[in-house]
């Protein structure tokens, strides 16, 4: 047995031995380079790639196309969830989440997904048991995230379906569990919301915004009344078309209204129900109709003698992540009730995840729903298991769906960016609770890399201990390799080398994503 272990630690040394040559010998040939090294960003201006998401897990346990298109989608800004757990939990999962963004020098965009009556009870049912234990949820959640930079998308569908609600029409809406209360459900869920901006907005660095719907929905007027109620105007504003397939346009468009409604109630004695929608004067169906609610907020304008300022007013956010080829449209007469939204076939990924729109009421094009997530199991009025559009039985809720990432890569709307770095990573098999992992960053840019930082995941309880060619920092899952002198600079063509010794029995496989300087490598 000592023998057995005295050969582990010279193949760990002569492992060591070998980066370090390597590192050495890429240094020295990369520091004659004199191309200006590319920026790493700032956290103002860059989201935050999730090494350990959903995306970057499927990836790592895939192999072929499936894990391409996995990655694909991985190496791109997407959204954290968080739907479950003990105060006390979400709030370290919170920490570590942020954390990990803090340390690459970017803004995470986390979900909060916990009202009580959570999807009244359908496909993602679930949710805090009420609402005190919904506010110390959220209070956790806002601890997690401390004095730090993060956007917070509430409750995605929490003001799009209110149990026992009834529309700006008078209308009773269709949500009525039998386990709420009638009598308070509505003045409940407008609680839950007011007091989660609150909680969030005391950190001034924290971006909030809440639930309006998508284009296919409520109108203007109807989602902005329940915004007010839901105390929009102490948050930043509101995200749109959140896990929906609706084109960026309509989704600006619609965004825009409601900022223009919200300001003329706020400040020109304007109702809710006078402000024009996709449904009147425009027709929902025909964009090309939508100009005439242009028009009729232009003289909603003029006849209160104001002029709209975007500067001064509330904004929206647009999930982007599966609206590249927009709305699906099923056969005419197929289906019972088609489930338009639910993994519907044929779809593509939408517009890449910026921080910069250009749109002055749109103030970020994000990935909310996890690209390649299912929506859940879809029978489109049939008896089912299986989905009638696909002839297979769709996976869970939440669950990662290889067919439908294969038609969002597929059908992307624009090309994915070409990585300009790339990693090769080999981590040996643990022995006695030990492995040895040698990393290797190749710059296939045109300029010098000078400076920088490499994320990734482990895939369970990993630790890295010792390192050689960089510092190696670890919170939680998400490893941290930060340049020495020696490794600092990686010219165009040139490669160089780090590595480490990790502790865990279950090193696993290697890990999928590889995030330099907060942009994804091949």
């Amino acid at each position: 047995m000592r023998s057995a272990v005295r050969r582990r630690a010279i193949t760990a040394g002569t492992s060591l031995a070998v980066v370090a040559g390597l590192c050495l010998a890429t240094a020295t040939s990369s520091s004659a380079s004199t191309s200006p090294a590319p920026s790493a960003g700032s956290s103002s201006d860059r989201l935050y790639i999730d090494v350990a998401g959903t995306a970057a897990q499927a990836a790592a346990s895939r192999t072929g196309q499936a894990r391409a298109d996995a990655l694909a989608m991985a190496n791109q800004p997407t959204a954290r969830w968080f739907t479950k757990g003990t105060p006390a939990e979400v709030r370290a999962s919170v920490d570590a989440y942020v954390s990990s963004a803090a340390a690459d020098g970017s803004v995470p965009v986390l979900v909060a997904y916990d009202l009580p009556f959570r999807d009244c009870s359908q496909y993602s049912a679930g949710g805090a048991a009420d609402t005190a234990a919904y506010a110390a949820w959220i209070d956790a959640m806002a601890a997690g995230i401390g004095h730090r930079k993060a956007t917070v998308i509430l409750e995605p569908d929490g003001l799009g379906i209110i149990p026992f609600n009834t529309d700006i029409n008078g209308n009773a809406e269709w949500c009525q569990p039998a386990e709420a209360d009638p009598a308070t459900a509505v003045a409940n869920r407008y609680a839950q919301f007011n007091h989660a901006v609150d909680s969030f907005k005391k950190n001034a660095a924290t971006k909030v915004y809440l639930d309006a719907g998508n284009t296919n929905w409520l109108s203007v007027g109807d989602i902005t009344d329940r915004l007010i109620k839901a105390g929009v105007q102490r948050a930043d504003g509101w995200f749109v078309n959140s896990s929906n397939y609706g084109p960026t346009d309509q989704s600006a468009k619609y965004s825009s209204w409601i900022s223009q409604c919200l300001d003329l109630v706020t400040n020109a004695g304007y109702q809710p129900a006078w402000c024009a929608s996709q449904y009147y004067p425009a027709s929902p169906g025909d964009f090309s109709t939508w100009a005439l609610t242009d028009a009729a907020y232009a003289t909603a304008y003029a006849n209160a003698n104001r002029t709209p300022d975007p500067a001064t007013m509330k904004h929206g956010v647009i999930d982007t992540s599966r609206n590249g080829k927009g709305y699906w449209t099923p056969p005419a007469g197929k289906y019972s009730d088609a489930e338009t939204w639910c993994n519907p076939p044929g779809r593509g990924l939408g517009d890449l995840p910026t921080l910069s729109t250009g749109d002055a009421y749109v103030d970020a094009l994000l990935w909310i729903k996890i690209p390649g997530e299912s929506d859940g199991k879809c029978y489109r009025g049939t008896g089912g298991p299986t989905d009638p559009e696909r002839g297979i039985e769709d996976p869970d809720a939440g669950q990662w769906f290889d067919q439908l990432a294969r038609e969002l890569v597929q059908n992307a709307k624009v090309a994915l960016p070409t990585p300009t770095c790339k990693v090769t990573q080999v981590t040996s098999k643990a022995w006695h609770g030990a492995f040895v992992s040698s990393v290797v960053v190749k710059n296939t840019g045109k300029t010098a890399i000078k400076g920088w930082k490499l994320t990734f995941a482990f895939s369970g309880t990993q630790k890295a201990k010792a390192d050689l060619g960089a510092k190696i920092t670890q919170g939680g899952q998400v490893v941290t390799a930060t340049s020495v002198p020696l490794t600092s600079t990686i010219a165009p063509g040139r490669s160089i080398a780090f590595g480490y010794l990790g502790t865990g029995a279950d090193a696993g496989l290697n890990p999928a994503v590889h995030v330099l300087n907060g942009q994804a490598c091949a």
